[in-house]
């Protein structure tokens, strides 16, 4: 009988032992479950919403999982888009496969959700892209920064190259309307400055020689027979003298030569000639002794207190320049200095290798700091008027269109093509698309493009819903 009772109480101590190492298996199973719960999940740096609970790689972009604690991805879902009732999950990587709860496809990948909001919105604006909804931590992880559309005063600098060149209308090319020889050169080499009135050679004519015994001979006639008694007579040794002068005038003998001719009442041998204008003499072709005739070129002075700036301006430029437009102009060698100018003429031809057009700025040079044949850079200001303004890192230059993504608030971003016009101080001239206030991406602009690209292939990839609130093929 105690042999039995012994036997009872061993099978009751078994059995408490074994009943305590389940119950401690129990246990410690719910807490490795707590801990692989509380552990956290893997997801994507880029597409946040494509999870996993093992490490791995992102299978639409191929970046490395990322741990995230249970509290995050909590504080994510509770950070949804404003009016964010989902109201199916679809697979990241076939839309066609939905799920009305949260599920996994065969690849170990979570369902996406899909928002509400998401379906209210319709097609998207831009063809082949669509709306982008972030959480806050997203746009915080991406830097999303965005920036109003703004009306301003719309100034375009056109900056280009130029040559400086003469005033060709301040170059005076001297030379005699007799033949003769340089008997004295008084302005001997090329570069030398030159005075208004100062004499640049004398010259031995025959036939100025001759002309001027002429001139004497009619003087002296006209001062004998000034008190004659026939008029015919007195007028004739007048008319006489005076076409004498006149031939001596139109060889630009000078009105006070003749006059020191008839005071001497001498012939002389040699007339010196004068410059015209003062300047620089830019050519010379005179030299001691030379045999000169009305068709040769002696000397070309330049009036350099004023000069030419000749600017290359492309096709795509020209618009808005026009006579009377501004320049600046700076050169090299003077880099804290500047000159101003207007257009004075714009070309109405096309350079057929270069693609520009000369525009020409005529610009003050009393002090002769600008030297022709210089290089230059010039800056034209262009005014529009008034106008909206794009900032340029809000564009996305989409080859044969222009986009940018409008910041609508609560993490919604949407894609909108815009027609713009040339650069202006600040941005980007609008010429429609958008409207004052509007607030467009200036960071991150790319990845959301890129984003916005993947929704809208994905949607087109998935079949029309019959309905929103009970799509189709649920899994």
């Amino acid at each position: 009988m105690k042999r039995v009772a012994l036997v009872g109480i061993g099978l009751a101590v078994v059995a408490a032992v074994a009943v305590g190492v389940v119950i401690l298996r129990e246990r410690g199973s719910g807490r490795q479950g707590d801990a692989v719960a509380t552990a956290g999940r893997y997801r994507c740096p880029m597409h946040p919403s494509y999870t996993s609970d093992k490490p791995g790689r992102c299978a639409i972009c191929g970046m490395d999982r990322v741990l995230v604690d249970r509290s995050s991805a909590e504080a994510a879902a509770t950070d949804a888009p404003a009016g964010g009732r989902i109201v199916y999950y679809r697979s990241p990587m076939d839309p066609t496969v939905r799920s009305d709860t949260p599920a996994k496809d065969e690849m170990g990948m979570d369902f996406v959700p899909v928002y509400a909001d998401e379906l209210a919105a319709g097609p998207a604006p831009v063809l082949g892209r669509g709306a982008v909804t972030l959480t806050a931590e997203r746009r915080q992880l991406l830097g999303v920064r965005s920036e109003e559309v703004r009306e301003a005063r719309l100034e375009h600098v056109i900056r280009t190259v130029a040559r400086l060149a003469v005033d060709e209308r301040r170059v005076s090319h001297v030379h005699t309307k007799y033949e003769g020889y340089v008997e004295r050169l008084y302005v001997d080499f090329t570069g030398q400055k030159v005075r208004r009135g100062e004499r640049l050679l004398s010259l031995y004519s025959p036939e100025l020689v001759a002309t001027q015994q002429e001139y004497l001979l009619a003087h002296r006639a006209q001062q004998e027979l000034a008190q004659s008694g026939i008029a015919s007579v007195s007028r004739g040794a007048l008319d006489l003298k005076e076409a004498a002068r006149q031939r001596l005038l139109f060889w630009d003998i000078r009105p006070v030569d003749i006059e020191r001719l008839e005071d001497s009442g001498e012939v002389r041998r040699t007339l010196d000639l004068y410059s015209d204008i003062a300047g620089y003499v830019v050519q010379k072709t005179a030299v001691q002794g030379l045999r000169v005739t009305p068709g040769d070129t002696l000397f070309d002075i330049a009036d350099l207190s004023r000069v030419w700036a000749l600017a290359d301006v492309y096709e795509s430029d020209l618009r808005g320049v026009t006579v009377g437009t501004r320049g600046e102009v700076r050169v090299p060698y003077f880099p804290d200095r500047a000159w101003t100018g207007p257009v004075t003429f714009i070309s109405p031809t096309v350079e057929e290798k270069t693609r520009t057009i000369k525009v020409r700025i005529e610009l003050d040079n009393p002090k002769g700091e600008l030297k022709p044949d210089m290089y230059a850079d010039v800056f034209l200001r262009v005014d529009h008027g008034r106008g909206l303004v794009v900032a340029e890192d809000a564009v996305i230059d989409a080859g044969d269109r222009k986009l940018v993504f409008l910041d609508l608030g609560d993490g919604r971003f949407e894609p909108r093509e815009v027609h713009l016009g040339p650069s202006v101080a600040g941005g980007k001239q609008v010429l429609s698309g958008l409207t004052a206030g509007d607030r467009v991406v200036t960071g991150a602009n790319f990845l959301l493009d890129s984003e916005s690209s993947l929704k809208a292939a994905l949607k087109g990839m998935a079949p029309s819903p019959a309905g929103q609130e009970q799509p189709p093929h649920l899994h």
